[in-house]
């Protein structure tokens, strides 16, 4: 896969995202974009997807990163197609959020007073 089809999938995907495909070697085995959402100048979202030739095939790991350009990486995944990368991205962060949405309920229902 080239830069340019590289580009065409991202966008495709996931065009809510500004993305950049980074230069690399003519040969290179791996080819790295990243993907901004933005307000005004406030950086919302960050994604940033990669792809590598590998003896078995294609793989690509896409990671991502909240609000801010210093942001640190939240979640990472990879899969042998962008669709599921991207796919397993979210679904890593819909449990997470499944899992702290339980925690929250649970302190929630410890903070409210029993009544006899």
């Amino acid at each position: 896969m080239d830069s340019t089809k590289f580009r065409a999938a991202l966008t495709k995907l996931m065009p809510g995202y500004n993305w950049t495909v980074h230069r690399s070697a003519k040969g290179a085995v791996q080819i790295v974009a990243t993907g901004i959402r933005s307000s005004g100048f406030n950086r919302l979202s960050t994604l940033e997807v990669t792809y590598s030739c590998r003896e078995h095939g294609d793989w690509f790991t896409a990671r991502s990163a909240g609000f801010g350009l210093r942001a640190p990486w939240l979640g990472e995944n990879g899969d042998v197609t962008l669709a599921r990368a991207l796919r397993g991205l979210q679904e890593l962060y819909r449990q997470k959020a499944a899992a702290y949405s339980g925690h929250e309920s649970a302190l929630a229902q410890g903070r409210k007073v029993q009544v006899p």
